[in-house]
């Protein structure tokens, strides 16, 4: 999966772009490690995701899964996006890039690393799609 966020690639008709030679710190998905992609993302009722997409954690809470790095299995990792953006779960819309908690979850992955990350661990689920 992708590095630490890079910098964003010149864009000379964004009115709001860097200024030339200063380092754009802006957070925006597409150059980003995607750390909320690591987050457990807690299904709601109304959310319409398909079944494989999701699993059970072992106290029985509906998530999307992850795959074996701990990445969301929605990410679509060479476009670094959603790949359910328009059916995405309620909290996952909730979720604003560059917000307070983003902010805070890449701090903390940025100081600590995917350690730091809340329930990273993508072998606390128990895959009840799988067949056996």
């Amino acid at each position: 999966m992708p590095g630490h966020c890079r910098p964003a690639p010149p864009n000379p008709t964004d009115p709001h772009g860097p200024t030339p030679g200063v380092a754009d710190d802006r957070p925006l998905c597409s150059r980003c490690d995607a750390v909320c992609c690591r987050l457990t993302v807690v299904l709601q009722e109304g959310d319409r995701i398909a079944s494989h997409l999701t699993t059970h954690t072992e106290a029985g809470l509906h998530v999307m899964a992850r795959d074996e790095d701990g990445w969301c299995v929605a990410l679509d990792g060479v476009h670094m996006r959603c790949s359910i953006y328009e059916h995405r779960p309620a909290v996952c819309r909730r979720f604003e890039m560059g917000g307070p908690y983003c902010l805070a979850i890449r701090e903390d992955y940025r100081r600590h690393g995917p350690g730091a990350v809340p329930d990273h661990d993508p072998h606390h689920t128990t895959d009840t799609n799988s067949k056996t």
